[in-house]
């Protein structure tokens, strides 16, 4: 491949990226969206994070099955206590280091 191509590779790669995002946000921003969408919109980022974070709580990646007894279900339990009660990030975060940390000593 030639430079040129690799330049038409990288715009091509570029638009094809930046319109999906881009045309809804123009179209959008003029519009005023119903209350209820807004809400479920809101939403995305909890259920996104959900998906993310439930394998890796739940589920044993030696046999592929649902497990409760996970090092890191056992931490997350406390830590997400604490992050209700005080609703600090950083301090979730150390809680949730120190904890898993503590659960690799003992185990």
């Amino acid at each position: 491949m030639t430079f040129n191509d690799y330049l038409l590779l990288f715009v091509g790669m570029g638009v094809v990226t930046y319109l999906p995002r881009a045309l809804p946000l123009v179209y959008l921003a003029q519009k005023k969206l119903p209350q209820w969408l807004i809400d479920w919109l809101g939403l995305i980022p909890v259920a996104i994070l959900s998906a993310l974070i439930a394998p890796a709580l739940f589920v044993d990646d030696t046999a592929q099955r649902f497990q409760l007894d996970k090092p890191e279900f056992l931490v997350a339990i406390p830590t997400l206590l604490f992050a209700l009660k005080t609703r600090s990030l950083g301090g979730t975060v150390l809680v949730g280091m120190f904890l898993y940390w503590l659960m690799g000593q003992i185990l």
